[in-house]
């Protein structure tokens, strides 16, 4: 996955620690590694679609699993009902 750059002022970054007393090289050196830190650690917009993606799949999943088992309970309800019927049934007869 290719790393996007992040929009990042470096020249304001240096300029600001150079007047706070860091030396050109100190604060050129902290820039290069807030940016490498940056651009290791920040999701880019193709992370964030892929996990987009990731959690549209699952949805489906999850939906296709609640059909399923709404299936099986109206099935065993079903079952339940005509069994509970011959019982009624059968109970009556006998008195």
């Amino acid at each position: 996955m290719a790393t996007e750059p992040i929009a990042f002022d470096t020249h304001r970054f240096v300029k600001r620690l150079t007047e706070s007393g860091f030396t050109e090289r100190q604060a050129e050196t902290l820039a290069d590694e807030q940016v490498a830190l940056l651009n290791a650690n920040l999701a880019t917009k193709a992370d964030i679609a892929a996990v987009k993606g990731d959690i549209a799949k699952v949805r489906a999943e999850i939906k296709a699993d609640i059909a399923t088992v709404k299936a099986d309970l109206l099935k065993w309800m079903v079952g339940a009902l005509i069994a509970q019927g011959g019982l009624v049934v059968a109970l009556v007869k006998l008195l």
